[in-house]
């Protein structure tokens, strides 16, 4: 073990707001430890959507209320300490996990089942409904936090655990497999990069929509086409031609993405940056038989099927950025711009 401080350097945020909620702080008292928790010392955390969504109140089902303005529906509590996406190191567990786990280097799993060696009523976001990753030191359940055997860089693995547990349940949940048409929508995000890779790695044929400027981008890292964001996705595929679609973006363009899909198609969803509120036409929905697929919590083997992916190299990390903890509010500024491929990382300080 190594000696322990007792504050800690890390990002507060104080309320919902803009980037002025956000406080570096490096007075933050360590966090406590249960019995069946384990400390983690973070070497990098990356940027999510969750992050920001949750800062603004995007989360909340009225204007002017954030009372229910976390992606669980249930109030905040602050100050608040984001970030689920957390590659680092156990440096302390509690007297009811093996003391033998210090020392490994774990990926944290952002789905939490266990809090406080409780069973919450509905499953925790790490670094929503508890404290999450911008810090020196977490805690979280000591089933959460996962062992990964591997040479890459903690600012590497700090790009997988959010995006690509969400792409890997998607997949998951749809049964996707060898042979299938999968259109990613969103694709040059962290979860669309992912899902490209991981639907690639299943043996099925990736259609991917993109900005032309990276599409050679996601073609090298497995998509078969790439279609630009602005085409209509009928002329451009035809309709009953996808088999699943992985949807990142919703909006207006939403009833597209079923006209494209075939007779007992499956459609999963786990973003909507383009907008929430979408035309349903019902009949659609049933005359062609379809599946919808909510995802947020993570199916029980995925984050164990990730692990052994990018143990096996079977995967890849895709870093746009890097940026130093403390510049949080340009590294989501960049986020939010869109004009990268892949993943915002915060290295954390020493």
């Amino acid at each position: 073990m190594i000696d322990l401080p007792t504050t800690m350097t890390g990002v507060l945020m104080t309320g919902h707001g803009g980037p002025e909620k956000l406080e570096y702080r490096k007075d933050i008292p360590l966090p406590v430890m249960g019995k069946r928790d384990v400390l983690i010392r973070v070497g990098a955390a990356g940027v999510n959507n969750t992050d920001i969504n949750t800062r603004i109140g995007w989360y909340a089902k009225s204007d002017g209320n954030t009372e229910d303005a976390s992606w669980s529906g249930e109030a905040l509590n602050f100050p608040r300490i984001q970030g689920a996406d957390v590659a680092g190191e156990i440096v302390a567990a509690g007297s009811e996990v093996d003391q033998n786990r210090i020392g490994e280097r774990v990926l944290v799993e952002p789905c939490l089942t266990e809090v406080g060696g409780q069973q919450p009523p509905h499953p925790w976001y790490f670094g929503s409904e508890c404290n999450g990753g911008f810090a020196q030191f977490t805690t979280v359940a000591a089933r959460h936090a996962y062992r990964i055997d591997s040479e890459l860089s903690e600012v590497d693995l700090a790009s997988f655990p959010c995006s690509y547990s969400t792409a890997e349940n998607m997949l998951t949940r749809t049964s996707t497999s060898a042979g299938d048409r999968v259109l990613v929508t969103g694709a040059s995000g962290g979860v669309g990069s992912a899902t490209v890779q991981l639907a690639k790695a299943r043996g099925a044929e990736v259609i991917a929509v993109t900005s032309p400027s990276k599409s050679n981008g996601l073609v090298a890292l497995g998509a078969a086409q790439t279609i630009g964001r602005n085409e209509n996705l009928k002329v451009a595929l035809g309709e009953n031609s996808i088999d699943v679609v992985i949807d990142l973006v919703a909006g207006p363009a939403w009833p597209n993405l079923l006209d494209v899909l075939r007779p007992f198609g499956r459609y999963a969803v786990a973003g909507a940056i383009a907008g929430p509120l979408v035309e349903l036409d019902v009949r659609t929905l049933y005359l062609k038989d379809l599946s919808f697929f909510g995802c947020t919590v993570l199916d029980p083997k995925v984050f164990k099927n990730l692990i052994r992916l990018i143990e096996t190299k079977a995967i890849k990390p895709l870093v746009a950025e890097v940026f130093p903890l403390e510049n949080i509010g340009e590294a989501q500024t960049v986020f939010q711009s869109k004009k990268h491929t892949g993943k915002i990382v915060l290295q954390i300080p020493s």
